[in-house]
């Protein structure tokens, strides 16, 4: 079945916020979702996963420089 049409009209899974957390992050994201999102979504799902998110990325960051600037025999 189609993902798009079966989470229309109910409440997004985890995985859905997690879906729509990473799109807004890139800034797209699909029409339906963004429907879904607003009219059946709870907004501590988002704000929390997107913690996360955010938590990882930076890591993610401070990871590569430190990794970059130890090569470089800083």
């Amino acid at each position: 079945m189609n993902d798009q049409t079966e989470n229309t009209g109910k409440a997004p899974s985890l995985w859905d916020v997690a879906k729509s957390v990473m799109a807004a992050m890139l800034g797209v994201q699909k029409s339906e979702n963004y429907k879904r999102d607003f009219q059946h979504g709870k907004p501590w799902q988002y704000v929390f996963i997107g913690l996360i998110a955010v938590a990882i990325f930076i890591g993610t960051i401070v990871t590569v420089v430190k990794l970059v600037m130890s090569s470089a025999g800083l």
